[in-house]
Formats: structure tokens, sequence, C-alpha cells
């Protein structure tokens, strides 16, 4: 797995061993941050169910100012540390070894310009993390909302004060895209 444009272009990243973890393809990655494209320049990013970290550091190496990585796997925060040190990203991240329940609990004063969720697939997670976000006003009022699920698991056109106006399909991996409803 790599970075796959901007600063970091090109550098391998970590990922850990075992099925806990399931990295976006590069070609997936591509499609993700040509959809959002400008978008993400200078923006607050976070990487929620973050895994190796690859969504969140390709957003910084294409320009976002910040990124926010949160996975619950120690292994796997590990391992967003050493690959941040690598793109040395260290100064514009921060990763949080927390539940997404806790992260959002506790983190209710941030307010993000693009989130990304990439939960496990198939256990309800993402919705539950959308319906957080949504209760405590985390994304900013033309933000990006993506949820990441399998090709099988269902998902709603709204969620809470959310509406999908964009999915993508990419072999197992689909991307749906919500802003807030007007």
């Amino acid at each position: 797995m790599r970075v796959v444009s901007g600063k970091a272009r090109g550098l391998k990243l970590d990922t850990i061993e075992g099925l806990d973890t399931r990295p976006t393809k590069d070609m997936c990655k591509e499609a993700l941050f040509s959809i959002i494209g400008n978008e993400i320049i200078d923006s607050v990013f976070l990487d929620l169910f973050a895994g190796s970290g690859a969504i969140g550091i390709e957003a910084i190496s294409r320009g976002a100012s910040k990124a926010y990585f949160v996975d619950k796997n120690q292994e796997c925060t590990k391992i967003i540390v050493k690959n941040l040190e690598k793109a040395k990203f260290n100064e514009q991240s921060e990763v949080y070894n927390q539940d997404y329940i806790a992260f959002l609990e506790s983190n209710k004063d941030l307010v993000f310009d693009i989130i990304y969720i990439d939960p496990p697939y198939n256990k309800g997670l993402g919705q539950d993390a959308i319906t957080k976000i949504s209760s405590y006003n985390l994304l900013k009022i033309n933000g990006l909302l993506i949820y990441e699920t399998d090709s099988v698991e269902l998902c709603p056109e709204t969620i809470n004060n959310f509406e999908r106006f964009k999915i993508r399909k990419y072999g197992r991996n689909v991307l749906n895209f919500y802003r807030r409803k007007e």
C-alpha cells in the first residue's frame, strides 16, 4: 500500500498483519480523492476507524491542513504513528487510540470539513457513528461525509440530517457520499 498522490506520493505505508483491517485499494483511494477534488485543500479531516491511516495520510499529502486518526486497535494506532513519521506529517495530525463512541463524545468541540468512515463491514457501526456525528454537529455546514461499506451492506439514502448525493462502487468497496440536508 502506498500514498497515491501529493507531497508523499509513492511512500510505502505499513499495515498490520491479519484480517482485522482491510486496506482501501489504491484504485478506490484514487477515485475517492478525485471526487473530493479541491475540497481537500486546507481542510480538517477525520479518518474514523483509521486502520493504517492511509486515507488520512493521503488527505494530508493532497493538501489537508490537519487530520485526526481514530482507531480502537492499539496495533493500528502504532502503525498510524509509524506511517505519519515516515511521511513527516506528525505536526499535521492527531492520533487517538479510542473507540469511535468515546472519541466522538469527548470531542464535541471539534468541527470537521471532511469525515471518512470505514468501519468493520456489516456491523452497523458506520450508521451509528453518522448518527452521533449528526447529533454532535461535528461536520461543517458544507462539509462532506464519506461512508465506506461492503457491496452487500445496505446503506440508507438518508441518515439523520445527512443525505446521500453520490454512490460509487469499486469491487467490494462502496463509497457513499453524504452532505447535510438543506
